[in-house]
C-alpha cells in the first residue's frame, strides 16, 4: 500500500519449523487466508512434511520447492539428492496435473529482471 514493493508482494511459508507454525494442511490454509490480495505465495515444509506440502501448496495455487536443505531422505531411511528431490516433487506435480516451470517462466511468474 505504501509502494515500496515494486509488483505484487511473494510470500514463502516454511511449515514444520521448529518453534514455527507446524506442518499440515490446517497451517497452509490459515497463512494462506491472511495473504494480501493478489499477492504470490509459495510454501514448502520440513522432512517429512515436504511432500504433502508440495500436493497441498500446489492444489491451492501456490508455488512450491525442494530441497536437502529442508529434507534429507527420499524416503524413510534412504537417503536423496537434491535432483532425486526435485524429480519426486515433479512426479507427484504431473499427478495432481500441475505444471512445473522453466527458469525463465519462474523468473516472469515472480517479476524477477532478466538474467545477463
Amino acid at each position: 500500500e505504501e509502494g515500496l514493493i515494486d509488483g505484487p508482494p511473494f510470500f514463502q511459508f516454511a511449515l514444520g519449523v521448529k518453534w514455527g507454525i507446524p506442518g499440515g494442511l490446517k497451517s497452509l490454509e490459515f497463512m494462506h487466508s491472511i495473504l494480501p490480495e493478489g499477492a504470490l505465495w509459495g510454501a514448502f515444509g520440513i522432512a517429512r512434511e515436504e511432500m504433502p506440502i508440495v500436493a497441498q501448496t500446489a492444489l491451492m495455487g501456490g508455488h512450491v520447492r525442494v530441497g536437502l536443505e529442508d529434507n534429507l531422505y527420499l524416503s524413510r531411511g534412504v537417503f536423496a539428492t537434491n535432483a532425486q528431490l526435485v524429480e519426486k516433487a515433479c512426479t507427484l506435480l504431473d499427478c495432481l496435473g500441475k505444471s512445473v516451470a522453466t527458469p525463465q517462466e519462474a523468473r516472469e511468474i515472480l517479476h524477477l529482471k532478466k538474467q545477463g
